[in-house]
């Protein structure tokens, strides 16, 4: 028997049915307001909780009491706020409940999965073969992924109450579909049905796309957390973008806005893998450089996926470290490209950062310069020029990480939509 959570559409537990729609809409309106609080603040009394919410104490000890029911906060010691009388107990977010983020690249799946309170539980990166599987087979490979990391989850203590599966392409977030990734060769794949199938029809699953939830994951936790306006760019065999904006993400009106890899900057370039030519991501994508920095390896633009793409970054990495005047033009270069294409987007979307995962991030150093320069060059407006590129310090499971954050935020938003049920 394995224990998850799962989502349910009724409300349990908090009233009667006769009880008015306007009530229960409040109720749970009330119950992510103080769990948010908690989130926010910390450890609080129910007492200091009304005072900070305005809401009446009665109806805080009430929420609490359901919030605990649900197993998504905990009671701990006494509050010590130095005022007089005796001290309640603290009201805690739970370790005992979370999320798990999956994501499938074409060389990977990262793993990441942590509890309530934010603490990372699990954290891997796997190998994968993507492009040499079929739609079916990934699908397979990656429902059992996600069924080992639940049950992972659950034997370190955690129950888990969704997950969230991040893909390079245009994804449908309503419906779950993969309706395009072109370096997975996927083309409206149900992604989310496909998964529930697997593991358990009962289990919230979410599908995003990797730069989106990668950008989350920034915003929220990484080098450039708390930046209103700020890009995520993926540094990986394709080149896609996660943009923030006056704190939000930008979806755009069907879901697809961040193809940033797919900009035209040079009419009568190479042919990228999605059809259309001189695309920015084949100029600063993985293949162009390991084209340009390590031609004594054979690999041409056109000679389909990268073997080894990590350790052709480890050899480019070595090659720099070992002052080759070659590597560092070439890399040079592909940033000088990098920096092109952040004008355009610091034209488009005025960030104050942008930044870099992926490859991007472990070749920072020596992309930087040149990209900060061309920006700077390029850019309309003079303070716009001074956004400047940052590397990413969250790692490989960045996109997994945010997928995670995903699940949490949908159930500080609606905590009573979350059940917890022994499912086989």
């Amino acid at each position: 028997m394995v224990t998850k959570a799962t989502v349910s559409k009724e409300r349990v537990g908090a009233g009667s049915a006769a009880e008015p729609t306007d009530q229960l809409a409040l109720r749970r309106a009330n119950l992510s307001r103080t769990l948010r609080h908690i989130r926010q603040n910390g450890p609080r009394s129910r007492a200091a909780i009304a005072a900070a919410t305005g809401l009446h104490k009665a109806t805080v000890s009430s929420l609490v009491d359901e919030l605990l029911d649900r197993r998504l906060v905990r009671e701990i010691g006494p509050e010590h706020s130095g005022s007089a009388g005796r001290p309640g107990r603290g009201i805690a977010l739970s370790p005992d409940v979370g999320a798990i983020g999956i994501e499938i690249n074409v060389d990977y799946l990262a793993v990441h999965g942590s509890d309530l309170t934010g603490r990372t539980v699990i954290e891997k990166r796997i190998s994968f073969d993507a492009q040499g599987r079929d739609v079916e087979r990934c699908l397979d490979d990656l429902t059992e992924a996600a069924r080992r990391s639940l049950a992972e989850l659950v034997r370190r203590g955690v129950t888990p109450v969704g997950l969230t599966v991040a893909v390079p392409g245009l994804v449908d977030v309503s419906r779950g579909v993969v309706v395009l990734a072109p370096n997975l060769d996927w083309h409206d794949v149900p992604v989310a049905t496909r998964l529930a199938h697997g593991l358990s029809p009962e289990l919230w699953i979410g599908v995003d796309n990797d730069a989106n939830l990668a950008a989350l994951a920034e915003y929220t936790w990484g080098v450039a957390a708390g930046t209103d306006d700020l890009v995520y760019l993926t540094g990986e065999v394709g080149v896609g973008g996660g943009v923030i904006v006056n704190g939000r993400l930008l979806r755009g009106a069907d879901g697809f806005s961040g193809e940033v890899g797919h900009l035209p900057v040079e009419p009568g370039g190479d042919r990228c893998g999605c059809g259309r030519v001189g695309c920015w991501e084949t100029k600063v994508g993985l293949a162009e450089l390991v084209r340009r920095a390590t031609p004594d390896a054979a690999y041409g633009i056109g000679d389909g996926p990268i073997p080894d793409p990590q350790e052709r970054v480890a050899e480019i990495a070595r090659r720099l470290a070992g002052g080759d005047p070659g590597v560092a033009a070439a890399v040079a270069e592909v940033g000088s490209w990098l920096g092109h294409g952040g004008a355009i987007l610091v034209n488009l979307f005025n960030p104050r950062v942008i930044v870099l995962g992926g490859y991007f991030a472990e070749l920072a150093d020596h992309l930087i310069p040149s990209a900060q320069a061309n920006l700077a060059r390029l850019a309309v407006a003079s303070t716009a020029a001074r956004c400047h590129f940052v590397a990413s310090h969250l790692g490989f499971t960045a996109a997994a990480r945010g997928g995670a954050g995903v699940v949490v935020e949908r159930m500080i938003d609606d905590p009573a939509a979350v059940v917890l049920a022994g499912v086989r």
